[in-house]
This record gives C-alpha cells, structure tokens and sequence, in this order.
C-alpha cells in the first residue's frame, strides 16, 4: 500500500514541525549557549587546540607513553574549565533527548528508528 501525496505532504508538515519544537526546546537551546560560550572561551580554545595536536601526534607515532600522559593531562585540565563542563553537559542532555525521541518513534512504528537498514548496491 503505498502513501497518497496528501499523506506525504502531512508527514513532512509534521517533521518540520518536530524541528522547529527540538530547535526552540530549553535543552537544545542550552547547548548552543554552551557552544557558544565554549567557542568565546580562549582558554579551553588554546586546551582544545593542544589537545587535539597531541592526539595527531599519538595516532601518527608508534604508542608514547609521555604522549599519552600528556593527553590525560590536558583531559584533567579541560574538565576543570566551567565553559567545557557545561558544553559537555548540555551535548550529553541533547542526546538523551534524540535517545528518548528516537525510542518513542521505534515503539511507535514498532521497529528501530534510528538504524542502518543495510543496503548496498547488491
């Protein structure tokens, strides 16, 4: 049985209609005040950036012990800035919140949502 234009077109309405509520809930709001404060944050910018760089350097080598002491350190060191806490925080909230949504849409159409169906060209 396949779906008539009309239905389609209310599926669609009801999907924007989702977005524009995800988009203007508290807890996605909290996260782009997270983000943004993350990002005017030079601070955890300069951490982020040595963070980042240290791991390049630890996937591009054979394993480096003092890298890898290295890495844990800055990790000690990002989690006791206020602005990367509450980034992390706020993401870790907006995820929930898609893992909630994606559940009720899988009991609801009684399979799972959020999932790879395969495929392939064969």
């Amino acid at each position: 049985m396949s779906e008539s234009p009309v239905e389609t077109r209310d599926v669609e309405a009801e999907l924007e209609a989702f977005v524009d509520e995800l988009l203007a809930c508290e807890t996605y709001q909290a996260l782009v005040d997270a983000r943004e404060a993350l990002e005017a944050d030079a601070e955890a910018q300069e951490l982020l950036d040595t963070y980042r760089e240290t791991e390049r350097e630890l996937q591009d080598s054979e394993f480096d012990a003092s890298l890898m002491s290295d890495l844990r350190d800055i990790q000690d060191d990002l989690s006791e800035i206020e602005s990367v806490t509450r980034h992390r925080e706020a993401r870790e909230a907006f995820e929930e919140l898609l893992a909630e949504t994606n559940d009720v849409v899988s009991e609801r159409i009684g399979q799972e949502f959020a999932q790879s169906l395969g495929g392939g060209c064969c």
